[in-house]
């Protein structure tokens, strides 16, 4: 949990390094491709262990035993945000690098989040993805990538519009969570969020469910990120930005997977999919009903 983190991290009980990535323009809605890192975010919590590279157009994220971070900035509603993420290589079990949207509003919290779960060296990564809905979480999937996420930059993508939700690994839809508020299943539309990058220690859960540790002799511990990228709606910013269904986002094309999408989408259900919490009876006897309404 995000609380759980940002208390760890003060106290440097659990080493993490935190990003929160903010824009400094209002127009009706947002699209960028920052030329440097310090252009578009503010580090206010160890910044030794972040490092630009690449002239400042990519960033190098540290983690060892004492690190720390975060910062505040703007937030959006609704829109696509996206990130080329390299991850740790090697032995990087018990280790979390994250990408996600976050409300910061605590108990009714909406976020969306990919989770890289570090491993064993040769095992796959796993990557867990989780949505929370005004303050309603516990809804985790996770799928081994069927690539090594840690030899080169691939690009996660969040997509997010008034009928569902989707995340993308290079442009192939891992998981889709449709509105069915008409059914009585919440969904984030209310609350804008903050985008964040996150590099942290979760020993006790991460790598086969805490059974496999992280190895500080391995430390310091590398994950690389570039080519932000986030069009949506900035809040604060035009009050009717969320509401105009003119975005492009809302457009027909985008309010259901097409159908090489809805392809990619089953092949990794069927394939790499290797948790759900829809079908995991000891932890929901009776199936949550978001898993029944359909995509």
């Amino acid at each position: 949990m995000i609380m759980t983190i940002f208390l760890q991290s003060l106290s440097l009980r659990k080493a993490s390094v935190f990003l929160f990535f903010y824009f400094l323009a209002f127009p009706l809605h947002v699209w960028a491709r920052p030329a440097t890192f310090l252009q578009d975010f503010r580090v206010t919590w160890s910044d030794s262990h972040i490092r630009q590279i690449d002239g400042g157009r990519a960033i190098q994220l540290v983690l060892d035993q004492y690190a720390g971070h975060t910062s505040r900035g703007h937030k959006y509603l609704f829109g696509r945000v996206s990130m080329k993420i390299k991850l740790i290589p090697g032995d990087s079990a018990g280790t979390v690098t994250a990408f996600y949207m976050n409300s910061d509003t605590d108990a009714v919290r909406d976020e969306l989040d990919f989770e890289f779960l570090g491993n064993r060296t040769g095992q796959p990564y796993t990557v867990q993805t989780n949505i929370f809905a005004h303050g309603k979480g516990d809804r985790e999937q996770r799928v081994n990538l069927w690539f090594d996420p840690a030899a080169d930059f691939h690009l996660y993508t969040i997509f997010w519009n008034h009928q569902h939700i989707v995340f993308y690994v290079d442009d192939v839809p891992i998981r889709v969570y449709k509105n069915h508020e008409a059914k009585g299943i919440p969904f984030p539309k209310l609350q804008p969020m903050g985008v964040y990058s996150t590099l942290w220690e979760a020993d006790d859960w991460a790598t086969r469910g805490g059974l496999e540790k992280i190895d500080w002799s391995k430390a310091p511990f590398y994950a690389y990120y570039k080519d932000f990228d986030i069009e949506g709606c900035p809040v604060p910013g035009p009050a009717t930005c969320a509401s105009n269904r003119g975005n492009w986002w809302e457009g027909a094309t985008y309010q259901a997977l097409n159908a090489m999408e809805a392809r990619k989408y089953r092949w990794v259900r069927m394939n790499h999919m290797i948790y759900d919490y829809c079908t995991d009876k000891s932890r929901y006897p009776t199936t949550p009903p978001e898993c029944v309404a359909g995509i």
